[in-house]
């Protein structure tokens, strides 16, 4: 599979639960944090959408958990975008490293607002041109 971004982090201990493994609701956060560097290294800057009055927003989440993390653990998530009607669907796929495995797998439907009203989603083909054609 193609992939058009990765980011590589790690799992602390303070985000694990009382079974020691990472709680669930943590993943959310790295995924956005996946999201929010690949807008980085495109030289998107979120703060200037928002004064553009442009928000990206979520509208839909579905993650499948296949294995647990731990505190300590090294991963990387890699991103497939691609286009459906006025959403934008982001594949994460979150590899545990060494070894490549695929620990979890979310697809999150992104929609863009413009001064507050719902946009047809022309702002991703204009910021995700390369990776959308």
């Amino acid at each position: 599979m193609e992939y058009h971004y990765e980011h590589e982090m790690k799992a602390r201990d303070y985000e694990c639960d009382a079974q020691g493994v990472v709680n669930n609701a943590n993943y959310l956060h790295y995924f956005e944090v996946s999201r929010h560097e690949f807008l980085e290294a495109k030289r998107v800057n979120f703060r200037r959408l928002r004064e553009q009055g442009i928000d990206m927003m979520v509208a839909r989440v579905d993650v499948r958990y296949k294995y647990p993390l731990q505190g300590g653990d090294r991963f990387v998530i890699r991103l497939r975008l691609q286009r459906e009607g006025a959403r934008l669907v982001v594949q994460h796929d979150l590899h545990r490293l060494p070894g490549e495995q695929l620990y979890t797998r979310c697809v999150a439907e992104i929609i863009a607002l413009k001064d507050g009203r719902l946009t047809d989603g022309k702002i991703f083909d204009a910021i995700f041109a390369a990776e959308l054609a």
